[in-house]
């Protein structure tokens, strides 16, 4: 899970961008939350309790994800005139809204595992 955060953290340093739009901010909290909840999922699979609500947590987290990252390039592609720091930027949300995706993916295995067990 630390793969995709690091290569955003990389990007950042190596991209020297002036100023980072509060979409970056937004995304790594939907990061950080999808990954809490993803814990607790792995937590409660391990105690017997109910995962599901865990699960449909990091569902909604990275529905809102998309949608942070569809607003942000668009709003990007609106209103930036310079071609390099426009692919700098599309690269970092990619990249952020690409973790939240692997949150997901782990959520689907978990919920594979429950239902198998069920």
């Amino acid at each position: 899970m630390r793969v995709m955060p690091k290569a955003a953290a990389g990007r950042l340093l190596m991209f020297k961008l002036a100023v980072l739009p509060p979409a970056v901010a937004t995304l790594a909290e939907i990061i950080e939350a999808s990954s809490r909840a993803l814990v607790k999922a792995v937590e409660a699979m391990a105690e017997g309790d109910h995962v599901m609500e865990h699960l449909i947590e990091i569902n909604r987290l990275e529905d809102e994800a998309d949608r942070v990252n569809r607003q942000a390039l668009a709003e990007l592609f609106d209103t930036e005139k310079n071609a390099i720091e426009l692919i700098k930027l599309k690269e970092i949300y990619e990249i952020l809204e690409s973790a939240t995706d692997l949150c997901e993916d782990a959520a689907n295995v978990i919920e594979s595992v429950v239902v198998k067990n069920a």
